[in-house]
């Protein structure tokens, strides 16, 4: 029996290289994403990402590397052949991330949260009917309706914590053995970005923020698209005192930076022989909350000079 592999609808679409300049690209692309017709068109030229029960293919390298195999179709593909014929493998997301790097790691997570958004949303909540996707996959309709529903993240706070020569790294049992990673915790519903975040500090390890400091964002597929929204804070340096709540965190810690940065430079998560404690380490590079400890380590590090 031949199992169906899901392509990515968020293709590379080869007329894109005609284009000139930012606007002109992403005005193209949009076009491609709301009109039915041009969006037929581009498939003709597209290489296609591929799922197979959500998990994206990808390829290993001559260098050892793994790169997202792609193919110039689509349809109904026996899953063992594809795999041969493309010499890779279907891999967990969580475990693709360790092992992609560069553009790549984004873009599996845009194609699989996409692909995750039409299996739960094939029907309409407020009449039960079927609802019906457009040809990019952009957005769904029920016509009885008249609803037109959009993919949607949840927005997520994550926080690194400092008390000015360390910083606070928690972790949750599911974490493989020794990953530490910033605090985070979801926004509720009617409250800011700053109160979500001092709420989320308080109840998890019972600190205080005093100051916090905008850093970036991220889409995070897990654990159905959210919306990573990254800051610093700092707390009294004389009120350190950590109390875990542990229905939210297994533990939490203050690290040194001579810690963190030994754990930076660690290039694929650590083999721990049998008996051995857990090494510590830290997110992927690809991770939002890499970016807010690296950002740390480097401001601790100019302290110094």
């Amino acid at each position: 029996m031949q199992r169906s592999v899901k392509s990515l609808l968020n293709f590379n679409p080869g007329p894109t290289r005609c284009c000139s300049g930012y606007v002109s690209r992403m005005r193209h692309l949009m076009k491609i994403k709301e009109d039915d017709e041009a969006c037929r068109e581009a498939l003709k030229c597209g290489s296609f990402l591929l799922y197979h029960k959500l998990a994206p293919l990808l390829h290993k390298t001559t260098s050892g590397l793994y790169k997202l195999a792609s193919l110039k179709t689509s349809g109904e593909i026996d899953h063992s052949a594809l795999e041969q014929q493309c010499g890779g493998v279907f891999v967990n997301l969580r475990k693709a991330f360790f092992m992609l790097s560069g553009s790549d790691a984004p873009l599996v997570a845009k194609g699989q949260a996409v692909l995750r958004w039409h299996q739960t949303n094939g029907f309409c909540s407020a009449t039960g009917q079927p609802t019906i996707r457009n040809q990019s996959g952009s957005l769904r309709v029920c016509h009885s309706s008249g609803i037109t529903y959009y993919p949607k993240m949840a927005p997520v706070v994550i926080v690194l914590v400092s008390d000015g020569s360390r910083c606070l790294l928690g972790r949750q049992s599911m974490f493989p053995a020794g990953m530490y990673s910033a605090l985070a915790g979801f926004c509720d519903m009617g409250e800011s970005v700053e109160e979500a975040l001092h709420r989320e500090v308080a109840e998890e390890v019972g600190l205080e923020v005093e100051t916090l400091q905008y850093s970036g964002s991220q889409h995070w597929p897990f654990p159905q698209s959210s919306f990573m929204i990254a800051c610093h804070a700092t707390v009294n340096p004389d009120k350190t005192q950590v109390s875990v709540d542990k229905a939210e965190l297994e533990d939490a810690c203050w690290f040194t930076v001579e810690e963190v940065t030994e754990a930076l430079q660690m290039k694929k998560p650590p083999r721990n022989r049998k008996g051995e404690p857990p090494v510590f380490w830290v997110p992927p590079s690809y991770a939002i909350a890499n970016q807010l400890i690296q950002e740390w380590a480097n401001q601790q590090q100019l302290k110094r000079q």
